[in-house]
């Protein structure tokens, strides 16, 4: 595994403890967005991307996250000690999206993550800054199409040649796949009649 892009958006200069937001890409291939550059008691580290627990009230079944203390739904009272704990105690109050599963990946990534953060930090007080993070890989400044899409995909498969294609898909005009609809004519489809 290489890490072959870190892209760092640094936050504004305030009280919290949250310095940067980062994407990183693995081989070329891969990429994780939202990881946290954070100022922790022993200094920068990186939090990855997660999102909130939550559970069901018990009167009527309204989702709630683990914090509420009162039921989103209905207003019942929730238990406080409803989460589950950690060994060290503390309650479990998120779940982490992706992460390293040991913990020569965790140090591998923190590294990268924490040089560019570093890196990020000083281009950011060069005149004429621009922040790499939001940028997409298109060719042009619009967003590609559905058409041009679906352009792209028929290339690909024509790479690959029509009889690659899963069972169910029909080619029209230049090896563009198209799916079945339900009738089985291929135009229905094609047409918006499904």
């Amino acid at each position: 595994m290489v890490i072959t892009e870190v892209r760092i958006k640094l936050c504004e200069e305030n009280n919290e403890r949250l310095l940067a937001f980062c994407s990183v890409t693995f081989d070329n291939a891969f990429v994780v967005r939202d990881l946290k550059v954070i100022e922790g008691t022993k200094g920068v580290f990186v939090a990855m991307p997660s999102r909130k627990l939550t559970d069901r009230c018990c009167r009527c079944s309204g989702k709630n996250h683990l914090r509420a203390r009162f039921c989103n739904q209905c207003g019942t009272r929730l238990d406080d000690q409803r989460a589950m704990r950690a060994v060290d105690g503390r309650a479990k109050l998120h779940a982490d999206i992706a992460h390293p599963i040991h913990s020569g990946a965790r140090e591998l990534i923190q590294a990268a993550v924490v040089e560019a953060y570093s890196k990020e930090k000083e281009r950011s007080k060069l005149p004429g800054y621009v922040c790499t993070y939001d940028e997409f890989d298109f060719d042009d400044d619009v967003p590609m199409s559905y058409g041009g899409m679906v352009t792209e995909m028929g290339k690909t498969v024509k790479a690959h040649g029509p009889h690659s294609a899963p069972k169910g898909t029909h080619f029209h005009g230049a090896d563009v796949p198209v799916p079945a609809a339900k009738s089985g004519r291929p135009d229905d489809f094609a047409s918006g009649i499904v």
